[in-house]
């Protein structure tokens, strides 16, 4: 670069001298100044074309090695994010390259200085090239141009960047010392532990399961009696007993389930509780879910809420004072309008509304009494539908009135007028010399013997019962009164007795959706020895017992009854079958299917068993 300047300088002198020596060989005249003109005008345009071509390759030169600085810095700054995790020797090697960062750095800038200042001679030498003009900026030779800044500020800045690196790499190269020195402790001292303990080991000595034990038996009494220190201001009873060391421990051992339940009543006596203890040791766990009456006194008293009404037929159902699904029906409605007339709508509420959850209060108190019947349910629900229909703008005593003969309406038409409509269709099967057969006590069958004795027919009834409950003699004793000859025979002789019948007429309890007839546990056992012998079943039912439960079995659904009433006398052989593992079951109900069963007697028609789901879709859509 210093060459071409003296060139251009030597050049630039020699040029005014040819200049000299042609004016004085040409003439002057005004042609020949016109083209002296011209011809200095394209040298000078010639030179700076040549000035600002150097310019440009000086600066070309200093961007050029500017971006390679720049490179290497990105290059050295990548490196260093990635060799975070290194060794000490990659520290001392980034420090390296900062060193030669900065040294080609600053030789890129005193290369440039150089350059620039060579240029700045020239041009103040070459008479060509003006102050003005852009393409040779002026500049002091104190001031710095903004390429050399540009590249000092990214120099010092990738010196803080390696000086970061370096920081955060001596701090994990600590890190990773001080994990590798905690390993190889570790190892050691779990090492050393087994050690320890096998010798501790050998020094125990060994000891027999009886001296085990007493040591347990220690420990157990210790804590037992910390638990009595605990327990003593709480129970009384604790407090009594404190005077020695023993009584204390057997008040405690009472465990916390024996705590009082609700619906238990507060003054058992220890015998009882000993009694429902064995009877639920006893009960299969296939009859879990099933439901026993419930005869505690604590339901029945000391309980506000509950309509005396409603707690009279509670103690009649557990009690089984009132028997049958059309009796239960109807003592429930006659309490149930009682409830009604006593009620008082409270301040600010709706009659309907706070009535609806009095009287399902009610109804779950009968529930625990005993479960439900069918008939009672579906009556329940038609009630509850009636309650939902109930004008807003009439005052209280009127809807009073209403709801009464919704009640007095649905005693007569779903129970009463229901039995005449089944005894006229069945008046029709009874003839001369018949010898009907039926099982248990159903008010149905008794209704249909006395019309068909009304009509002066000459037939005669077979009676099979069972036990425990024995019903078949009420209906001995009712039919017999009015003078219809009878014949009374246990369930074993059913098989002896049914040649002689012509017709088997049984009651249910409920009819299901599927056609099976839930009735009196035995119900199945005479229908099977009647399909035996070819002798027709007809089930005499009314709509309002139709079901929408689906069951095959007398497990899912059904009612338990007391085990106890099994037992005939002192010498039968289930006495005490607490005390053994035999659990006597005492179901109330069976499930017939539908094979067994000729047709079903209903106050719409005569219809087979799988008429049900249609029945039930012809009723109104109130639930049942």
């Amino acid at each position: 670069m210093v060459v071409k300047g003296e060139q251009q300088s030597s050049s630039t002198t020699a040029v005014p001298k040819q200049k000299k020596q042609r004016q004085r060989n040409r003439p002057r005249n005004k042609r020949n100044r016109l083209e002296d003109n011209g011809a200095q005008f394209e040298k000078e345009s010639e030179m700076q074309k040549a000035a600002s071509n150097q310019c440009q390759n000086a600066t070309a030169d200093k961007s050029r090695e500017q971006i390679m600085c720049e490179r290497e810095a990105k290059k050295q700054a990548k490196l260093a994010k990635k060799q975070k995790s290194t060794t000490p020797a990659t520290t001392i090697i980034t420090e390296v390259e900062q060193t030669t960062i900065t040294k080609k750095l600053t030789t890129t800038t005193t290369t440039t200085t150089t350059t620039n200042d060579k240029a700045k001679v020239a041009a103040s030498s070459d008479p060509a090239c003006k102050p003005t003009d852009s393409s040779c900026a002026a500049t002091t030779p104190g001031e710095k141009t903004r390429d050399q800044i540009k590249a000092d500020r990214e120099a010092k800045k990738a010196a803080k960047q390696a000086a970061k690196t370096a920081k955060s790499c001596a701090s994990n190269v600590d890190t990773v010392t001080q994990k590798v020195h905690n390993l190889e402790v570790a190892p050691r001292t779990a090492a050393a532990e087994p050690a320890l303990g096998t010798e501790e080991e050998k020094k125990k000595p060994s000891l027999s399961k009886a001296e085990r034990r007493a040591i347990q038996e220690a420990q157990r009494a210790a804590k037992a009696q910390a638990q009595a220190k605990k327990a003593a201001p709480v129970s009384a009873a604790a407090k009594g007993a404190a005077s020695s060391v023993k009584k204390t421990l057997s008040v405690t051992a009472t465990p916390a389930s024996e705590v009082k339940r609700d619906g238990e009543s507060p003054g058992k006596s220890p015998a009882k509780c000993s009694l429902i203890k064995a009877e639920r040791e006893c009960k299969v766990k296939l009859f879990n879910h099933l439901v026993c009456a419930n005869k505690d006194a604590s339901l029945f008293i000391n309980d506000a809420r509950v309509h005396p009404s409603i707690a009279r037929l509670g103690v009649q159902y557990s009690e089984r004072t009132i028997v049958g699904s059309n009796a239960r029906c109807i003592a429930f409605l006659h309490a149930l309008r009682q409830v009604v007339q006593d009620f008082e709508t409270p301040a600010k509420k709706e009659f309907g509304r706070s009535l609806d959850g009095a009287v399902k209060y009610h109804v779950d108190h009968l529930n625990k009494c005993r479960p439900l019947a069918v008939s009672v349910f579906n009556a329940y629900k038609q009630f509850k539908n009636q309650l939902t229909q109930l004008p807003g703008d009439k005052p209280e005593t009127e809807l009073k009135e209403l709801l009464g003969h919704f009640i007095d309406t649905y005693i007569e038409n779903q129970i009463g007028k229901a039995a005449q409509a089944i005894s006229s269709s069945m008046q029709e099967k009874i003839t001369d010399g018949d010898v009907l057969l039926t099982f248990a006590c159903s008010s149905l069958i008794q209704f249909i013997c006395e019309e068909a004795k009304r009509r002066n027919v000459h037939f005669r009834v077979i009676v099979v019962d069972s036990r425990p409950f024995c019903e078949g003699q009420e209906m001995l004793r009712r039919l017999h009164a009015h003078g219809i000859p009878c014949t009374y025979v246990l369930i074993n002789a059913v098989g002896y007795v049914m040649p002689e019948a012509t017709k088997v007429m049984l009651g249910a309890h409920a009819l299901l959706a599927n056609g099976y007839v839930m009735a009196r546990a035995g119900t199945a056992q005479v229908a099977l020895v009647a399909n035996s012998h070819n002798v027709p079943v007809l089930v005499c039912c009314e709509t309002h017992k139709f079901s929408e439960r689906f069951q095959t079995d007398a497990i899912v659904y059904n009612e338990l009854c007391d085990p106890n009433q099994l037992v005939m006398n002192a010498k039968c052989c289930l006495n005490n079958w607490q005390k053994s593992r035999l659990t006597p079951l005492n179901l109330s109900y069976d499930i017939t299917p539908p094979e067994l069963v000729s047709a079903v007697v209903t106050e719409v028609a005569i219809l087979p068993c799988t008429s049900v789901p249609v029945i039930l879709r012809i009723k109104p859509d109130i639930g049942y």
